[in-house]
């Protein structure tokens, strides 16, 4: 193999999270992640994934699927031909965002051109997402971050969760609020829950059901519009998803990359879909692409970095809710 050859290098990064994240499924005290490093000459580009095993993924068999695609990549890999490689998932976006930041820095233009998307990124207003708490825990969190961020997420998780969402309206009275129950919830829940949560000015309802029983939410009458998330993973999971929900969570690991969101985006918004970019607890590496992708969203959640003791270096930067586009030393 040349010198100037592709190379490609993987690795597993941990990140201390600020205090604990708790959502329905669990709850953690650090960020895992793994990084796909492309090399070609002077040139390199960078991904970064959180493998999830909600959705049958680990940290050591994602490593071994990129590592696996080191000859691929050495013999040129592009990223249609990785799109057919490897299905939707945490390691095709690693490397795929890898390949995109590479041929922005060997074409010397940034990634939002080759994207084709027609204007440079702009500053975003990102939600702040709040662990899921005792009611009181919630409201001192929300209450301590609403004056700078216009927009908070809560994380729920069935009973109780009518108790969490008054107590931070009530410490937060003007602040936007979403609600996120990552699949916790019942069908008699969402019954009883979703017109109190229309009174308390609730925006959105992110996956009350578990994903697999959408078909129940078919026809139903809710004051509050529901959102997918994991309902929706790559553009094959568009089509049953019409009819049952109005927004859709696109996020670059469960699409496996920004190749396969710039279209998921296009053809959730050719069937009418809202669109909300949503992320893990990640770094700024593995917001950065979504960046370009939240472009025009009517929902932004990137703030992985934001529940992180601490971030890369370069990193995005925050001004309370609000992001700005990605340096390209960054990424892109």
């Amino acid at each position: 193999m040349s010198s100037t050859a592709r190379r490609l290098y993987v690795r597993r990064d941990t990140f201390p999270i600020a205090g604990t994240f708790r959502i329905s499924r669990g709850a953690k005290t650090e960020a895992e992640v793994v990084v796909a490093e492309v090399v070609e000459s002077c040139k390199r580009g960078r991904g970064e994934c959180v493998p999830y095993a909600r959705y049958g993924e680990s940290l050591d068999e994602t490593v071994k699927t990129l590592e696996s695609l080191a000859g691929a990549v050495a013999d040129g890999l592009d990223r249609e031909r990785l799109r057919a490689l490897l299905p939707p998932g945490a390691a095709r976006n690693a490397l795929d965002c890898a390949l995109w930041d590479l041929e922005a820095k060997q074409a010397g233009k940034p990634a939002w051109r080759l994207a084709g998307l027609p204007d440079a990124p702009k500053k975003l207003t990102t939600c702040y997402t709040l662990s899921v708490d005792e009611p009181a825990a919630m409201a001192a969190s929300a209450k301590t971050r609403a004056a700078d961020h216009p927009l908070l997420k809560m994380k729920l998780t069935g009973e109780g969760d009518l108790d969490r969402v008054r107590a931070v309206r009530e410490a937060a009275p003007a602040t936007r609020l979403i609600v996120d129950a990552n699949e916790a919830w019942t069908l008699e829940m969402l019954h009883r829950f979703a017109p109190v949560l229309a009174e308390l000015g609730v925006e959105l309802i992110e996956q009350p059901l578990p994903a697999g029983e959408d078909e129940a939410l078919r026809g139903i009458d809710c004051p509050v519009p529901l959102g997918a998330d994991e309902s929706c993973h790559g553009l094959d999971s568009l089509d049953r998803l019409k009819g049952i929900y109005r927004v859709v969570n696109i996020k670059l690991d469960k699409t496996g990359g920004l190749t396969e969101a710039l279209l998921l985006k296009q053809a959730a918004q050719e069937a009418g879909f809202d669109i909300m970019v949503g992320c893990m607890v990640a770094t700024s590496l593995a917001m950065a692409p979504a960046v370009l992708l939240a472009q025009g969203a009517r929902y932004v959640d990137l703030d992985g970095p934001l529940l992180l003791a601490e971030d890369r270096t370069p990193a995005l930067h925050y001004d309370g809710g609000t992001l700005c586009p990605p340096a390209p030393e960054l990424w892109g």
